[in-house]
C-alpha cells in the first residue's frame, strides 16, 4: 500500500514536470499537480474548498502571500530612492568585484527569511551578470546563493525545529555547519561566478570606509527587519512593516508618492503562482503520503543513516524541510540515539538539498518569474549540484561521525 502511495505521489510531479516541458505556464502546471492529487489520492471535492481555505486560515501559509507583497512594497520604495542601485555602486567601490557582488550580496540578503527577498537578490545579480550568464544560470545563483545561510541560521523555523526534536544545541550545529556552507558556496561559484570579470566597470574605491557606510546607509532597512527578528523577535510580516514605516519617514515619502505602489506592489503573477505553491502543499499534507515513506525505506538494504537521508531529501521535496523534519526528527534520533551532532547536520543538509529543488519551495517560483525562466530549467539547472552536495555530506558525516 506504501509503495502505491508513493507511486501516485511520482505521478502527480511527473504531471507538473511534463506540463512545465510542454512549456505551459507555471500556474497551469501547478494546477494540474493540485488536481491530479485531488484524483489519484481520492481527496474528496467536498474538502477541496477547505484546503483552498487553508491558504488564507492558517497564518503560517497566509503569512507568506502577505510577506511577499510587504517585500515587494519595500522593493518599490527603495527603487524609487535608487537605494538598491546605490547599493550595487557600494559593492563596487567597496570590492570592485562583479563575482562579489553577484555571491556576497544574496548571501545577505538571505539572512532575511523571506521568498519576496528574492526579488532584491535578483536585483543585484541580473546588474552584475547581465550579459556574462544565462537567465538560467542567473536564476541559479541567486536562488542557490541566497539560500545558504537557510542551511544553518536559527532564523530559520526549519533549524529551531530540529534543535528542538534532536536535543542538539545549537552551537554544537552551527559549528558543524561551516563546512556545509562553504561547499554551498563553493558549488555555487563554481563554474557560474568564475566566468564573471572581476572588474566592474568603474572607477575602484577612493575611501572604503565611505563606501562601507554609504553601504550601510543605503541596505539599513534590511538590517533593521534582520535586528527586529533576531533581537526582538518579531514576525517577518511585523518586522517588515516597521521598515517601510521607517523608510517612509526617513526618506520622507509624500502619501501621493505612496498610495500607486500600493497597485504596483501587487503582483498578479507572482502572488498566483505562491498561492498554487501553497494549495498543492496542503494537498500534499492532507493526503498524509509523507507518514508513508518511513515504511517504505525501512525495507531497503543500506545503513539506517543512508535511510533517513533518503526520507529526509525525499520528504524535502514533497513538502518542504519542516513538514519533514516534524515527521522524521524523532524518529532519526530514535533510531540512532547517538547520531548527536554528526547526524542533525547530514539530516539538515539533505533537507536543504531537496528544498532546492522542490516544486513547492515558493522561493524558486520567485526566482522563476523573476528571471522569466520555467521552473523546470531551474531544477535542472540545481539538481546536479543538489545531489553532489549530498553525496559530499555523506563523506562529511564520515568524517564527523569518526571525530564525535
Amino acid at each position: 500500500m506504501a509503495q502505491l502511495q508513493l507511486v501516485k505521489l511520482a505521478v502527480v510531479f511527473l504531471v507538473i514536470v511534463v506540463l512545465l516541458a510542454l512549456r505551459r505556464p507555471l500556474w497551469l502546471s501547478l494546477s494540474g499537480g493540485v488536481l491530479a492529487t485531488a484524483l489519484l489520492f481520492g481527496v474528496s471535492p467536498v474538502a477541496w474548498p477547505g484546503l483552498v481555505a487553508r491558504v488564507f486560515t492558517d497564518w503560517n501559509s497566509f503569512s507568506v502571500l502577505v510577506s511577499l507583497y510587504l517585500i515587494t512594497y519595500l522593493q518599490r520604495m527603495l527603487e524609487a530612492r535608487q537605494q538598491i542601485k546605490l547599493a550595487q555602486q557600494d559593492l563596487n567601490g567597496l570590492f570592485h568585484n562583479r563575482r562579489v557582488n553577484a555571491g556576497v550580496a544574496p548571501l545577505f540578503i538571505g539572512l532575511l527569511p523571506s521568498a519576496a527577498a528574492m526579488i532584491l537578490c535578483g536585483d543585484i545579480v541580473k546588474d552584475a551578470s547581465d550579459g556574462y550568464l544565462t537567465p538560467r544560470e542567473q536564476a541559479f545563483v541567486t536562488s542557490w546563493m541566497r539560500h545558504i545561510p537557510e542551511s544553518t541560521l536559527p532564523t530559520y523555523s526549519g533549524v529551531l525545529l530540529m534543535v528542538t526534536l534532536s536535543g542538539v544545541p545549537l552551537p554544537s550545529f552551527m559549528a558543524g555547519m561551516v563546512i556545509p556552507m562553504i561547499v554551498l558556496a563553493l558549488l555555487g561559484y563554481f563554474p557560474f561566478l568564475r566566468r564573471l570579470p572581476r572588474d566592474p566597470g568603474t572607477p575602484p574605491s577612493q575611501d572604503r570606509r565611505a563606501d562601507a557606510l554609504h553601504l550601510f546607509q543605503h541596505l539599513w532597512s534590511l538590517l533593521l527587519i534582520l535586528v527586529l527578528i533576531l533581537a526582538l523577535g518579531l514576525q517577518v510580516v511585523s518586522a517588515v512593516l516597521v521598515s517601510i514605516l521607517a523608510v517612509a519617514v526617513v526618506h520622507r515619502f509624500k502619501p501621493r508618492e505612496l498610495l500607486p505602489m500600493v497597485a504596483t506592489a501587487f503582483e498578479k503573477k507572482l502572488l498566483g503562482n505562491t498561492f498554487l505553491v501553497l494549495v498543492l502543499k496542503e494537498f500534499l499534507a492532507y493526503t498524509g503520503v509523507l507518514e508513508q515513506l518511513p515504511q517504505t525505506l525501512s525495507g531497503l538494504p543500506i545503513p539506517p543513516y543512508l535511510i533517513f537521508t533518503l526520507l529526509f531529501f525525499l520528504g524535502g521535496i514533497i513538502s518542504g524541510a519542516s513538514g519533514i523534519i516534524a515527521l522524521g526528527t524523532p524518529l532519526a534520533f530514535a533510531a540512532l540515539p547517538d547520531g548527536g551532532m554528526p547526524l542533525m547536520v547530514l539530516l539538515m543538509c539533505a533537507c536543504h538539498a531537496a528544498s532546492q529543488i522542490s516544486p513547492t519551495h515558493v522561493c524558486l517560483v520567485v526566482a522563476s518569474d523573476y528571471y522569466k525562466v520555467t521552473l523546470g530549467e531551474l531544477v535542472r539547472q540545481t539538481l546536479p549540484r543538489a545531489l553532489l552536495f549530498c553525496v559530499l555530506m555523506v563523506g562529511y558525516y564520515w568524517v564527523l561521525a569518526a571525530l564525535f
